[in-house]
């Protein structure tokens, strides 16, 4: 069975020449464009899937015939659209990308001028006009021949992205320590920078799936399950740490000198703690404060709490963990899947960001990825996928809420349950289809138990 175009927050995703076809990408692209108040070029880019440049021509031709211009990215990641948005000084962005989903799958992802994923408010406001257009109500603004925009292919669209990640780490430090690197690219997006960043770095390095044409050498989502090919063959690469990024490369995980899946959640918080720790050794003024998403783990709380900080959480989301990053004025953030934002790069999760100041926090302490993670207390967090249930989620929501009643209970996205050493959330994804349950305690077991109750909850 075919899934459903999914329309979330910032963008959209669905299986080509289904759900996703030209029709749906042109709407929506055009619906961007008139939510959008300025008259400056977008940037548009892709993720390297066969289908990403397909959807580049008819987005590209759909903003040309309403007047707006296109800065021509071809292949990048996404973090790499979001620099280009604010260097440019673009009026926004489209990243043509399914992220972690299989190849069948595409999606478009929104960027607004800050070079940010555009808000909820914002992508409120696109939806609206997406839909009027879809049913005819609305009618694109088309232009005559001498008022057609124009497409501008970028020639450069690395160095920007890779100043801005280098100006935030000791670069001559990492150099002098001559680093040993596997990346794993995987045949999507990452492989365009993460060339460029190792050699700026001094790393010797090999490349797993250089070619970024989107046929994707394991399954896509950079789990432990998923990196099995990569995880066998850790141990033989001798290397000082493998990076295994996803398609579009704003997601990161680890796995160290032993072969040993270090994860996506250690990530962020190994980020976190090299930010907070040079901040501090620096005399940089506080407070030091974070933020994370409500799905991710607690190890961010315990770095805030080391360094005199808080750590706040978000709905899941990358705007949602954006818009309160900066409300709330925190040095650092990210998402517990392997998206590490640094405001002075920009606000969008970034692999990148990831390799060069895991590198760093390596060379800063001359310590290997194994030692730097076990310095960081350790939480069993289980993450699970299971099928939305048919009486609606609000339902999930009241059952949850009223079994663990003494508990604190939050309600801001889906359900959430904190405990005084665990935690367990369960909410639908914003991404597929599904309902995910996720538990952290000190024991799997604990947090598989966690899971466990919450499930059966949801059966009833």
């Amino acid at each position: 069975m075919s899934s459903p175009l999914i329309i979330s927050v910032s963008g959209l995703r669905g299986e080509i020449g289904i759900a996703l076809t030209p029709e749906v990408a042109v709407c929506y692209a055009l619906a961007f464009s008139q939510a959008t108040h300025s008259d400056k070029p977008f940037v548009v880019a892709y993720d390297g899937r066969r289908s990403g440049s397909l959807l580049v021509d008819a987005i590209t031709a759909s903003l040309n015939s309403v007047g707006r211009s296109v800065y021509d990215a071809s292949v990048a990641s996404t973090p790499t659209v979001g620099a280009l948005v604010r260097t440019l000084g673009a009026s926004g962005g489209i990243q043509i990308s399914a992220s972690h989903n299989p190849r069948q799958f595409n999606g478009m992802k929104l960027f607004s001028s800050e070079g940010r994923v555009i808000p909820k408010s914002d992508g409120e406001a696109v939806l609206a006009l997406y839909n009027g257009l879809r049913s005819g109500q609305l009618t694109p603004p088309y232009v005559d021949v001498d008022s057609l925009g124009e497409r501008v292919k970028l020639t450069d669209t690395t160095s920007a992205h890779l100043q801005l990640i280098l100006q935030t780490v000791d670069v001559d430090l990492i150099r002098s320590h001559r680093f040993s690197v596997a990346l794993d690219s995987n045949n999507g997006a990452g492989s365009v920078l993460g060339r460029i960043l190792l050699d700026a770095l001094n790393c010797r390095y090999v490349i797993l799936g250089d070619q970024a044409n989107g046929d994707f050498l394991h399954t896509p989502e950079p789990t432990e399950e998923n990196l099995q090919p990569v995880i066998s063959r850790a141990r033989d690469f001798g290397v000082d740490v493998v990076f295994c990024q996803d398609p579009d490369a704003d997601r990161l995980a680890l796995i160290d000198e032993n072969g040993r899946y270090i994860g996506e959640e250690y990530t962020t918080a190994i980020c976190c703690k090299n930010r907070l720790q040079k901040a501090q050794t620096s005399g940089e003024r506080g407070p030091y404060n974070l933020v994370i998403n409500c799905a991710s783990s607690r190890m961010s709380l315990d770095i805030a709490n080391e360094f005199g900080g808080e750590c706040f959480r978000s709905p899941v989301g990358e705007a949602n963990v954006v818009d309160l990053l900066k409300r709330k004025r925190a040095i650092y953030g990210g998402e517990g899947n392997g998206g590490p934002i640094d405001p002075r790069v920009g606000y969008v999760r970034d692999s990148f960001v990831g390799i060069a100041q895991a590198l760093e926090m390596m060379a800063r302490n001359s310590a290997r990825l194994s030692e730097i993670a076990d310095g960081i207390r350790n939480y069993s967090i289980v993450k699970r996928k299971v099928a939305l249930p048919s009486g609606g989620f609000q339902k999930v929501i009241d059952l949850v809420s009223t079994e663990f009643a003494d508990e604190a209970v939050d309600t801001s996205d889906g359900v959430r349950v904190d405990f005084s050493d665990s935690w367990v959330l369960a909410r639908p994804s914003n991404t597929e289809p599904i309902a995910r349950v996720i538990a952290e305690a000190p024991t799997r077991a604990q947090a598989d138990a966690l899971c466990d109750q919450v499930e059966t909850l949801m059966k009833q």
